[in-house]
């Protein structure tokens, strides 16, 4: 796994073995950072990181100079990796959350303005997500949403769906709070 672009650019993060973690692929991850790089100002951005698996979408954010990200994982192996690369890394910028992700939506503030999730892609309540999201009462009102999924979960009959952009097999669905 690697940092694409940013303050740590190029650099190769080794993944313990016996991860079953799914990381997004470079190609997928940097074609997601270039179409948000076009319309976002990573400077000031907290993000949240659910399924964070490897914690590569939350490194590569910080990197580009978010100022914090909040990584959840539920797999304890996993989040303890996180933690000790982001302590390398990112001191005090990133924060690892080993719970479950519903469980986390449904007892935190989720004042980001940027989520993205990466649900293990035959997750059964992969549907729901949005609506786990939207729920909050605490959602930031212009925070936006990407879940990264597979072509078999189609997300854009949901009312706060805006786009999907597709690399291979790995699909991007964009939501916006504020959308209707």
């Amino acid at each position: 796994m690697r940092i694409i672009r940013g303050s740590h650019r190029g650099r190769h993060i080794q993944v313990p073995a016996g991860f079953q973690a799914r990381p997004t692929t470079d190609i997928a991850k940097e074609a997601l950072f270039n179409t948000l790089e076009n319309t976002i100002d990573f400077a000031e951005m907290h993000i949240l990181d659910l399924f964070a698996g490897t914690g590569s979408i939350g490194f590569e954010f910080l990197s580009r100079g978010c100022k914090t990200v909040d990584s959840v994982e539920i797999n304890k192996k996993y989040a303890e990796f996180i933690r000790k690369t982001a302590e390398e890394l990112f001191p005090e910028q990133m924060k690892v959350y080993s719970v479950d992700a519903f469980e986390f939506l449904k007892k935190r503030s989720l004042a980001y303005h940027i989520i993205f999730a990466d649900p293990p892609y035959d997750l059964p309540q992969i549907a729901s997500l949005p609506d786990a999201l939207f729920s909050n009462p605490s959602l930031n009102p212009d925070c936006d949403i990407i879940i990264e999924h597979s072509a078999a979960t189609d997300f854009s009959a949901h009312r706060k769906f805006i786009k999907i952009k597709k690399y291979g097999k790995v699909h991007f669905s964009f939501f916006l709070n504020s959308a209707e």
